[in-house]
């Protein structure tokens, strides 16, 4: 299951994950009561859909004023957002999530997956943010460090510092970076997470972390005891076939191409 950035950025930051303040606006008027309500003076506008690539489909717009806000929501509002991984169909844009500018110093990617064939939780980072890993990874996989957390010992400051000084953060950065990391490695286990992906994440200006951007995923058959986590789910971003699927209890993925069907047995 998949939620939106607005809500992966709530949870994150019940957790301690730094995000910087935003509104979830449905209308164009609450768009610019939302960032009325914020201050400004920079605000940044973005499409809420389940796909990444938002910026380059034109998703994610930078203004200057409350009336800069309200045009670009009303523009983003109800139209076809089209990236590279909603397809050519794209998605219909149905919520936008006004948020605070920030003064970025640097673009990092940062995030937590599960291993399965080490069954461990693996934190992966690049000084490449902004970037999609998979560019990375088929261009300089060099540049991708990779930690496995066990689980007997769950998340160690140490982890934390060897991905901080491959990043390169010094001082003050690093401890702060730890925190980071803890809190994403902690929301994950205990929201049962398959994925927390935050690209990029940015170091300010000012030497803070902050998580520019969240993706997370859940493992659907642990949803059962996720009740809050549930409640996020939008139905509207979801193949009305698999909706009916998971009404039945089965496990059922719509894909392209030319298979009809594709059986595992026990």
């Amino acid at each position: 299951m998949n939620i939106h950035e607005y809500q992966a950025k709530q949870l994150l930051a019940e957790y301690g994950v730094t995000v910087l303040k935003g509104k979830v606006a449905y209308t164009a008027t609450e768009a610019e009561s939302a960032a009325r309500e914020l201050g400004g003076p920079v605000w940044v506008v973005k499409a809420q859909i389940h796909a990444g690539g938002r910026g380059k489909g034109g998703g994610v717009k930078l203004a200057k004023s409350v009336d800069e806000v309200k045009q670009l929501a009303k523009d983003m509002l109800g139209m076809t957002l089209v990236t590279h991984q909603t397809g050519p169909s794209g998605r219909v844009v149905k919520r936008v999530y006004i948020e605070d500018g920030c003064e970025i110093a640097r673009e990092l990617y940062l995030s937590a997956v599960v291993d399965r064939a080490t069954s461990r939780v693996v934190i992966m980072a690049s000084t490449e943010g902004g970037v999609e890993i998979e560019e990375v990874a088929a261009h300089s996989p060099e540049k991708i460090l990779k930690v496995a957390i066990d689980p007997a010992t769950g998340f160690q400051a140490f982890h934390g510092r060897q991905i901080a000084f491959g990043l390169g953060l010094k001082g003050k950065e690093v401890a702060k970076a730890v925190a980071f990391m803890r809190g994403i490695y902690d929301c994950m286990v205990q929201k049962d997470a398959s994925q927390v992906e935050i690209n990029p994440l940015v170091v300010t200006e000012g030497g803070d972390l902050v998580a520019l951007d969240a993706k997370m995923n859940f493992d659907s058959n642990a949803l059962y005891r996720q009740a809050k986590v549930v409640e996020l789910r939008d139905l509207d971003e979801e193949d009305p076939q698999e909706i009916e699927a998971s009404k039945h209890e089965l496990n059922y993925i719509k894909l392209d191409g030319n298979i009809a069907c594709m059986v595992n047995g026990a």
